[in-house]
């Protein structure tokens, strides 16, 4: 019988060992791109970013016994992620991304949802501490 994961996370690739993940963090935000904000000579504030620039970087980090299976992992990677990090819309409405398969959930008059991106790999560090036992990682992704 399959033990339940101990991560919502879900990374193609280099997958996610059963103790690297226990307390993790993960951020979305906005690509720089997707943000070119200007004021006019009037002093108004105007947005010039194009919408195909509406896009997200993500940092995930931990510190657990293991770290993901780095070995071959490298920028540039093309990677898919189920995120921990959950996106939410007005119900009724459309989310932005694919939802992972049976993360949506309802709140009053909010959907939530845990994205599945296709990402790249930026970077990623891994540190041991030998004396403590514990490995802290980060990982560092861009959707493509």
């Amino acid at each position: 019988m399959p033990s339940q994961p101990l991560t919502l996370l879900v990374i193609s690739g280099p997958g996610m060992p059963t103790y690297a993940a226990r307390g993790l963090t993960q951020t979305l935000d906005p690509i720089n791109a997707s943000g070119v904000i200007a004021r006019t000579v009037n002093g108004g504030l105007i947005d010039f970013s194009p919408p195909q620039m509406r896009k997200y970087k993500s940092t995930i980090s931990c510190s657990d016994v293991d770290a993901p299976a780095f070995d071959g992992v490298w920028p540039g990677m093309p990677v898919i992620v189920d995120c921990v990090s959950e996106l939410g819309y007005l119900t009724g409405g459309t989310p932005q991304r694919d939802a992972v398969p049976g993360s949506e959930r309802t709140e009053l008059n909010w959907t939530w949802y845990r994205p599945r991106l296709d990402m790249m790999v930026t970077n990623y560090t891994a540190s041991t501490n030998e004396y403590g036992a514990a490995v802290a990682w980060t990982l560092e992704l861009e959707e493509v």
